[in-house]
């Protein structure tokens, strides 16, 4: 499933454990209704994987209490407004087509049948649904819905208003939807409150907790003839969540506000939360304008994803005064790939031996000390920091897993630790640039009056597409080490709209992506690296790989039955990724750094999973209890650029990215 974090992406195999005790969010129902709802569980279902998939549900298990999280205030006062920043532009509030640019905030007008905790990687607790029943043999879901639940208009929400968002949002979503649920076979609302998804094949024990997080849409609104939904539009939609939409400056700021009899604000998931009356989001085209609207007042929080910035950029008068406070607030989220992206729709990049080659160019260690202030770290993983990173060689079941495709792969995968170049620091790659012509020259790739051609005298010639000019002073070194092996990189900087239009149309040799992975990868993958997403625009298989050795990788990933099947096939994914050199890796920061007003005070417990600015409030008069300003943290005035998706790449985000929101369901875009 998919998680997001502060900026960032997916969800995963979750708990439905907690299905025994959902019924202790439905204040509306009776005790008969809930012994029947347990009873209907237990019969429908697997004891194992009712009590644990993976793990142990850490809220609502039998025999307790769960009122809310941990890491909430469920003391913390509401009102008062908050003001963020938002980059780049937006002409649409519909998140879920591929039209247009999504605003930022929008999941907050939305609800889903269930939600996470971010404590917790593995479980899901009610929200619209008050309960669910997983088939034993795991060929359907079924979600009996809680009767309070409403739209902003009043209206019930009702098993019709789920058939039709998901018929919506596969026929006429983004292209993402249609992948991602591609294994539900058919919807039935059995009644109104009851609506059972039927599976085509049982073999995937990730969907029906990818189901759980679908969010649900009113019939009744989208069926008006005014209403299209397949186009980009600034028109409020109508939502079921927590806050509504109050003003909109097309393309410059948008205003939320909360809903005051929001159906859900006393369920155990949303004690504590959404405290704020007012979430506005003002735009801004350049960073460096942006930042210098924080330090002058005009804005209350900013993520700070630029190592120069937070190393040198807040000696100011408003920090020292205590009005301004910088937090940095440790996750254990996977650490996400971000990397130089190769589109292997062009011929030039269709050997493997290129792509590593070109890879030598990037000198990390000297961005890292020049640039970074030492602050990042590499990627060297696509699934890094979660436990199921490819490390050494392939061994035991891993190796029963690749054996069979063999003959597909390189044979040092089975033999050599995957490794990216290292260099001294120094700025000199004289060995590296070595390395790397020798890979070219094996490619059939040679000098020519310091211009490397290829067997056919064409020079290899690369446009590097950016949307944010300070990209620019990453790129640039990387271009000049480039120039030195004869390859002629063009860096080029288009506006967000130019930009996101080509992305989608695949229109680019070389881009930086960013991917987000959770604790517990599934469908997506399909989407991030299969076959078929290849071909589909607007996709998320940015570098265009197809590869039936990858595909046998997902599958074994969305079928496997147990934590240690998973863990094993995703290092088997992991590692046939690396030796596919679809890209070169870069780095993260296993932080959030966000500079914020003093005025608003967050709980004392941190979520270990992702930073949750929807538990903070304002601090009216003194600061009430289980409230810190500032939060013992390490110093990261050494410390450096993006946490998991940073501001610079929040055009890439929008990309594509439409459900984005859907990814850590962080309700912030």
């Amino acid at each position: 499933m998919m998680v997001m974090n502060s900026g960032s992406l997916k969800a995963a195999t979750l708990t439905l454990g907690v299905l025994l005790s959902f019924t202790a969010y439905s204040s509306g129902s009776s005790s008969a209704r809930s012994s029947e709802t347990a009873s209907d569980i237990l019969s429908s279902t697997d004891a194992e994987t009712t009590l644990v998939l993976h793990g142990d549900a850490k809220y609502g298990q039998p025999g307790t209490t769960f009122t809310h999280f941990d890491y909430v205030n469920p003391d913390a006062p509401k009102g008062g407004s908050v003001r963020m920043a938002a980059s780049g532009t937006f002409d649409s509030l519909n998140p879920y087509t591929n039209k247009g640019t999504p605003v930022t905030g929008i999941g907050l007008v939305y609800d889903t049948l269930m939600t996470q905790s971010r404590d917790e990687p593995f479980s899901l607790y009610p929200l619209i649904a008050e309960s669910a029943e997983k088939a034993a043999d795991n060929s359907s879901i079924t979600f009996n819905l809680n009767p309070r639940a409403r739209f902003h208009d009043g209206k019930a929400i009702t098993a019709n208003d789920v058939k039709y968002t998901f018929e919506l949002l596969t026929q006429k979503g983004h292209p993402f939807y249609r992948s991602y649920y591609s294994d539900v076979e058919s919807v039935t609302a059995l009644s109104d409150s009851r609506v059972r998804f039927n599976f085509k094949h049982s073999n995937n024990p990730e969907l029906p907790f990818i189901l759980s997080e679908l969010p649900v849409l009113p019939k009744h609104h989208w069926e008006l003839e005014e209403n299209d939904f397949s186009s980009a539009s600034l028109k409020p939609p109508l939502g079921s969540g927590p806050y509504q939409v109050m003003n909109v400056d097309g393309g410059r700021s948008i205003t939320y506000h909360r809903v005051k009899d929001y159906w859900a604000q006393d369920l155990p998931v949303n004690v504590g939360r959404y405290n704020f009356d007012e979430i506005s989001y003002d735009y801004y085209r350049d960073e460096h304008v942006a930042l210098q609207a924080l330090k002058a007042g005009e804005y209350d929080l900013r993520y700070e994803n630029v190592a120069k910035n937070w190393a040198t950029a807040y000696d100011v008068p408003a920090v020292h005064r205590g009005d301004l406070i910088l937090a940095t607030i440790p996750t254990r989220n996977p650490a996400p790939i971000q990397g130089f992206a190769f589109n292997l729709r062009r011929d030039s990049f269709q050997d493997p031996l290129v792509r590593r080659a070109i890879g030598y160019a990037l000198d990390f260690e000297w961005l890292n000390r020049n640039l970074f202030h030492n602050s990042y770290m590499r990627s060297r993983s696509y699934f890094g920091n979660s436990g199921m990173e490819a490390s050494g060689i392939p061994e035991g079941e891993e190796l029963k897993l690749l054996q069979p495709w063999r003959s597909q792969l390189p044979e040092k995968l089975f033999t050599e630790p995957y490794t990216l170049p290292v260099t001294d620091g120094s700025g000199n790659i004289r060995p590296q640039l070595q390395k790397a012509l020798t890979l070219l020259k094996s490619a059939g790739w040679s000098l020519n009056k310091n211009k490397l051609v290829s067997s056919q005298g064409q020079p290899l010639k690369i446009e590097l597409l950016i949307a944010q000019p300070s990209l620019e002073r990453v790129a640039l070194p990387f271009k000049k080490n480039l120039e030195q092996m004869g390859i002629e990189l063009n860096i080029r900087t288009v506006d967000l709209s130019q930009y996101i239009n080509r992305i989608r149309d695949f229109d680019y040799d070389m881009i930086v992506v960013g991917y987000g992975q959770s604790a517990s990868p599934g469908n997506e993958q399909t989407g991030f690296w299969g076959s078929k997403a290849a071909d589909t625009k607007g996709s998320r298989n940015y570098m265009g790989i197809q590869s039936p050795v990858v595909d046998a990788m997902i599958d074994n990933v969305i079928n496997a039955g147990s934590r240690e099947e998973l863990t094993t096939a995703v290092k088997a994914l992991d590692r046939v990724l690396l030796w596919g050199e679809y890209l070169i890796p870069q780095w993260y920061y296993p932080y959030d750094r966000i500079a914020h007003s003093s005025r608003l005070l967050r709980p004392e417990t941190d979520p270990l999973y992702s930073t949750d600015i929807y538990t903070w409030w304002i601090d009216n008069t003194t600061s009430p209890k289980n409230a810190v300003k500032v939060k013992d943290a390490p110093d990261s005035s050494a410390s450096s650029p993006q946490s998991n998706i940073p501001w610079h790449y929040s055009g890439l985000i929008l990309l594509g990215l439409i459900p984005l929101w859907m990814y850590r369901r962080r309700k912030n875009g």
